[in-house]
């Protein structure tokens, strides 16, 4: 299973870098056709073809980190960088470590730096085993003792799994909320004896970074929920497909896995997979691309992943959040799940809070809870400023404006509302910042990581971001302003996955709330 692109890490480790010596080599041992790595290395950005540098240094481009000062700060470290000839530093996008903004990793390992720190860090770059603090005690957990671990494995009537996840009325954690139980329902029900587990920990949206912390604090239960599906459908096999950036969680999740198979045996398998690369491999089937070896382009649908995944086999797809859930649910009971929501909604949620709180983190809440209590739970607003904007969903959810933080973090409120719970982040935008060029930014990222199958999505996002930087310079027409609107619709309509369907939202959800603040920037004829 994605046995070229585990090859290819393997010779990049070794090597350092995939030349065409090294492609040459391993195309003959692996007796594939050149062309099948050249197309993955060409796609994949973790894949590097020139030798890299004593350190590699990656310094995060997007909304979080720009709000924390990232164009100043990276300006500051080129000139920096520029001192140490050994030092490669690249401008990426978002590394899932919003809470430091502005984020850094130094050879992957994440970085708390400081300018008059960074000499330091690159002449003894970090530990990255030691990366990772002590695990939190979350409500999520239910086991207080380490030998009470996968309890519910072992007492969970599988036979009633499906229901009681219905009842809970588990949502999907990841972006789309759709019923847990129903999903699980569909792919149990598909004939044949091979099927699969998979958890889509690739979380890569801007301000997005709970699943990081459930790996890093949770592994266990994530393993727990796996299995339990595994058993409800008939799977034997589960991965866990997890970004690059996330190593150290990578390390402690690979060392609970040991520990369940000393455990439970050989019944259900879980491995590791490692991202190459790229904020399309969380959407499903790119991700299911990846894994079959090739380049991690979105699938047409239907058929879905429950009914034909990979390898065209039944599969089943969750994200992190929603399979560190299901213990719980089990061991509780489903009223019990309901009880622990507020304002009529049901269950815990986890939130990643960033932007121009005082606190930036993962919060653990009742599912109902406002946006306002979240901020409280913060700190409030940094310097004790007004809410301009929050985007309450992640960066794909449409802004909504400042005077409502009542809204419950909720999935049907938040939809009522013209937005969505979405990834599970909220970004907070104070008085006194430039939405237009924060909604840019957002552009600019959906820009960045289209995988550019699609002409409405590969060609409309780049002339958005033209547009709307000509603007945020101040020469933006008033033609231009129109356009955008169209161009929004048309991507939303043709374009073949969520990607290109959501890519002007940031931007048009702007436009909705602050007319009078975007209008001001289109002024030419």
């Amino acid at each position: 299973m994605a046995e070229l692109i585990d090859a290819l890490f393997a010779t990049q480790a070794e090597r350092g870098y995939l030349d065409k010596e090294a492609l040459h080599a391993l195309a003959e041992r692996l007796n594939v056709p050149l062309y099948r790595l050249q197309e993955l290395v060409s796609f994949y950005p973790h894949f590097r073809s020139k030798p890299p540098k004593r350190v590699h240094l990656s310094v995060c481009r997007d909304v979080a980190c720009r709000m924390a000062g990232d164009e100043r700060f990276r300006a500051a470290l080129r000139e920096r960088v520029a001192a140490h000839s050994d030092v490669e530093l690249h401008e990426v996008s978002c590394l899932g470590r919003c809470e430091m903004a502005p984020a850094l990793a130094i050879d992957d390992c994440p970085a708390r730096a400081t300018l008059e720190t960074l000499d330091a860090l690159l002449d003894h770059p970090p530990d990255i085993d030691a990366a990772l603090p002590p695990p939190r005690r979350w409500q999520l957990d239910p086991y207080t003792r380490i030998d009470e671990r996968y309890g519910t494995l072992r007492s969970a009537d599988l036979d009633s799994v499906i229901q009681t996840l219905k009842e809970a009325g588990l949502r999907g954690m990841g972006g789309a909320g759709f019923p847990t139980g129903t999903k699980w329902a569909m792919v149990q029900s598909q004939p044949g004896d091979e099927k699969y587990v998979v958890c889509n920990a690739d979380e890569s949206e801007p301000g997005t970074f709970k699943d990081r912390m459930v790996l890093s604090d949770l592994p266990h239960l994530v393993l727990e929920g796996m299995i339990i599906a595994g058993r409800v459908i008939g799977a034997r096999q589960g991965i866990v497909f997890i970004r690059h950036e996330y190593e150290p969680e990578r390390r402690r999740l690979a060392a609970a896995i040991e520990e369940a198979r000393g455990a439970f045996g050989s019944d259900f398998d879980i491995r590791i997979a490692v991202s190459p690369g790229g904020y399309i491999l969380g959407e499903e089937t790119a991700l299911l691309e990846c894994l079959e070896d090739k380049r991690g382009e979105p699938r047409n649908k239907p058929p879905f992943p429950g009914q034909k995944g990979l390898w065209g086999k039944p599969t089943l797809i969750n994200n992190v959040e929603t399979f560190a859930a299901v213990p719980l649910i089990l061991r509780e009971g489903a009223a019990a799940w309901r009880a622990r929501g507020v304002r009529g909604c049901s269950g815990l949620k986890l939130i990643a809070l960033a932007g121009d709180v005082e606190k930036p983190d993962v919060y653990e809440v009742p599912m109902g809870t406002t946006i306002g209590e979240l901020i409280a739970l913060a700190g409030g607003v940094r310097g004790g400023r007004n809410v301009l904007a929050i985007a309450p969903g992640g960066a794909s959810s449409n802004f909504v404006r400042g005077d409502r933080v009542d809204l419950p973090l909720d999935f049907d409120a938040l939809q009522k509302a013209g937005t969505m719970l979405g990834s599970g982040a909220v970004l907070v935008v104070a008085e006194g910042r430039d939405i237009v060029d924060l909604a840019t930014n957002v552009v600019a990222f959906f820009r960045n990581e289209s995988c550019g199958k699609c002409v409405p999505c590969r060609v409309g996002s780049e002339k958005a971001v033209q547009m709307l930087e000509r603007a945020v310079a101040g020469r933006g027409s008033k033609r231009q302003l129109a356009l955008l609107p169209e161009l929004r619709s048309t991507m939303e309509q043709t374009s073949i996955c969520g990607l290109g369907q959501v890519a002007l939202n940031p931007f048009t959800s702007v436009l909705d709330a602050f007319p009078d603040e975007v209008r001001a920037r289109f002024t030419e004829d």
